[in-house]
């Protein structure tokens, strides 16, 4: 194989490890604890202390229904087998009743997909 055949693929696996995989977040946290006042009827994101919904300090990598003291979850949450990160949230948050069908959520889901990446980013920040 000639070495400019090799530096290309070389240059193509390097292009190719830069590519995102996922949601790419906005970093606009002040936007996101903005949005995130439409959750806070039911949950806390800044201490671990449940209101309607369980609180959701140090939710990502968190799998769905797993709080231990939080004992309301719906059998479909629990069951869901969901570890929330960027991705699972965002198709969450966009439709809740849809991608967790049986879950006791009410809130009909963000139709502003910067609105889901804010609050997104705001969660993160609230670790």
């Amino acid at each position: 194989m000639s070495t400019i055949i090799r530096r290309a693929i070389v240059a193509v696996a390097l292009g190719m490890a830069l590519v995102p995989t996922g949601p790419v977040l906005a970093t606009d946290i002040k936007a996101g604890q903005k949005v995130f006042k439409k959750c806070k009827a039911c949950h806390y994101a800044d201490r671990e202390k449940h209101k309607t919904g369980p609180h959701l300090v140090n939710l990502i990598g968190r799998t769905a229904g797993s709080l231990e003291d939080y004992k309301k979850y719906s059998k479909a949450m629990k069951a869901s087998g969901i570890v929330w990160d960027e991705e699972t949230l965002t198709e969450y948050l966009r439709a809740p009743k849809k991608y967790i069908k049986g879950t006791k959520m009410a809130f009909v889901g963000l139709k502003k997909d910067a609105d889901i990446e804010n609050v997104i980013a705001y969660l993160m920040a609230e670790k």
